[in-house]
């Protein structure tokens, strides 16, 4: 999935100001929830300036940041997942760091028919490699076909290969979710929708910043989809749209969120993915970024 082309074409929502920081929006009071949530961080910004998108030649700068901003472990792109070599590096950096590997991303054209036996052969590698290093999530982008939307045939096409790819994964301790960019919620979640009607209870793993970019209120999202929200990205984002350098730095009021967390009783990932506009020029390591953001988490959301 090339998620540069969702940053260059994603219009700025008006529901951002829905979402702004005011007194007293939310009764909600900063302090752990009592829910076993794990906070991790996604290796898009890394992979935002590497070739491919491929965080494997990295993996041990990720791995140390990561650490050192005080997460419970990372998640990664599908790439390093296909070589045992890469595999094998990650399995010495979880030893090294003693942080985790939560699980990965992955982006295909799930609803292609043709591309079915490819796709489950690329997963079947990757659950393989991954379960040798205790990743356990697996959040799934399902693609879209250029410039229309997808048939019902390939709805059904996208969902017969999801429920493969199911079990594939519970085989080996691995649970699905689908994860969404814009294009999966535009349109009155029109390609989610075609999903859940063949998948009513497939798990979910919304990204609530692309969902609010979308034009997607992320707090209705939550709690009409309560039961099967296991995995969850989080970004942070200004009053003009745009994402700031690091959680905290921008307009969304998490409070808020948290108190939705607990309502819903989440028990999920909590995964921060930090993201930077075209263009962007940091005015800190990234790894500092990171800390800000964790810490951010924690005094604001108690996780």
């Amino acid at each position: 999935m090339d998620r540069r082309k969702f940053i260059q074409s994603s219009s700025l929502s008006l529901l951002a100001l829905s979402l702004a920081r005011t007194s007293g929006a939310s009764s909600f009071s900063a302090g752990n929830t009592g829910k076993k949530i794990t906070v991790g961080a996604h290796v898009w910004v890394y992979a935002a300036t590497q070739a491919g998108y491929d965080v494997s030649p990295i993996l041990g700068q990720i791995f140390s940041d990561v650490s050192y901003a005080g997460f419970d472990g990372v998640e990664t792109m599908e790439h390093p997942l296909r070589s045992a070599v890469y595999t094998k590096q990650i399995g010495e950096l979880i030893d090294q760091y003693k942080i985790k590997l939560i699980g990965s991303s992955y982006g295909a054209d799930i609803w292609n028919k043709d591309k079915q036996n490819e796709i489950y052969e690329d997963v079947d590698r990757i659950f393989t490699n991954m379960a040798l290093v205790g990743g356990r999530t697996f959040g799934v982008s399902v693609g879209e076909p250029a410039g229309r939307k997808k048939t019902e045939a390939e709805f059904d096409s996208q969902a017969e290969l999801l429920k493969k790819l199911i079990t594939l994964g519970s085989k080996k301790g691995i649970v699905l979710n689908l994860h969404n960019h814009t294009a999966e919620v535009a349109d009155n979640m029109y390609d989610l929708r075609g999903t859940l009607k063949r998948m009513p209870d497939v798990k979910l793993g919304p990204d609530l910043n692309w969902l609010l970019r979308a034009g997607i209120d992320p707090i209705s999202f939550l709690k009409e989809f309560r039961k099967q929200i296991v995995f969850m990205h989080l970004r942070d984002q200004l009053k003009d749209g745009k994402w700031p350098e690091s959680m905290g730095e921008g307009n969304v009021d998490f409070k808020q969120i948290a108190a939705v967390i607990n309502e819903i009783n989440f028990e999920g990932d909590a995964i921060i993915e930090l993201a930077h506009e075209n263009g962007f020029v940091r005015t800190r390591p990234l790894k500092e970024s990171l800390k800000m953001s964790r810490d951010f988490m924690r005094s604001t959301m108690g996780i």
